[in-house]
């Protein structure tokens, strides 16, 4: 499969530049559906509805709104949205270098791959490999499609992983998830260490699969073999002056099966 280039730069710290790109490290697992309409299979499109107006609003009178109350919004326009957002990326430049160990897996948010391009490829391995006997990650800005994260640098498998940070206040607090300490009867503890003792495996992710996804899978493949497949209808384009009101559709349809009556 062909790496999806999504971002191309340096990473940068001290006197060092390497040309890198950014790819994906992980794609979604989840099989996705369609909402079709069931008498004639036609993909179903969600609509904008003023629910004080009963109808379809057009896009040129969405604005965005942040909600600080119940019903009470800041309208905020898109121009005063960009004049704050940051700058795309060009570099990602380490800020200092840490110890892995210490970034708890709580603040993991999303893993990238970083890949060298050319010109880079000594540079790159000579990071990974420093990283790697270190121990160590370099922290660093990122503007990635507008939303500035905290990423951190590390090596793994002999490449570069950039993983996506949440920021500290992001994290929910735990206070009230862990019980109160009480102390354990030294039998207890022994026991429940002998489990994981004889439980203690090496990781192994090849060893597990999502069986759900691999059940849809098959479904599907013997459906299309079995029953093959519906096609939607064309669509054919009206010119229409204005949005169609919907509800005054659906009034004027009961209106005449009323008289028909």
């Amino acid at each position: 499969m062909a790496l999806q280039e999504i971002w191309n730069g340096t990473i940068s710290f001290s006197l060092v530049a390497i040309p890198v790109k950014l790819v994906r490290a992980v794609e979604a697992g989840r099989v996705s559906f369609r909402k079709l309409h069931s008498k004639d299979y036609s993909p179903l499109a969600r609509k904008m509805y003023c629910p004080k107006e009963e109808t379809i609003v057009p896009a040129d009178e969405i604005v965005r709104g942040y909600e600080i109350a119940p019903d009470k919004y800041i309208v905020i326009t898109d121009k005063e949205l960009e004049s704050v957002s940051p700058e795309r990326s060009r570099t990602i430049e380490i800020i200092e270098f840490i110890d892995i160990k210490d970034v708890d897996p709580v603040y993991y948010d999303h893993p990238y791959y970083l890949v060298p391009s050319k010109g880079g490829e000594k540079a790159y391995r000579l990071l990974v490999e420093v990283l790697d006997r270190t121990h160590k990650a370099g922290l660093a800005k990122f503007v990635l499609r507008e939303r500035e994260y905290l990423v951190a640098v590390k090596s793994t498998d002999g490449a570069l992983a950039l993983i996506t940070l949440h920021y500290s206040g992001e994290i929910l607090p735990d206070e009230d998830l862990v019980p109160k300490e009480e102390k354990a009867e030294s039998e207890e503890k022994s026991r429940m260490k002998k489990i994981i003792k004889k439980m203690t495996a090496d990781f192994h992710p090849d060893k597990y699969a999502d069986e759900r996804r691999k059940k849809i899978t098959k479904l599907l493949e013997k459906k299309a073999k079995k029953q093959g497949t519906v096609e939607a209808p064309e669509i054919e384009e009206e010119v229409e002056e204005g949005v169609v009101d919907l509800v005054a559709v659906l009034e004027e349809s009961m209106r005449k099966v009323k008289e028909h009556k």
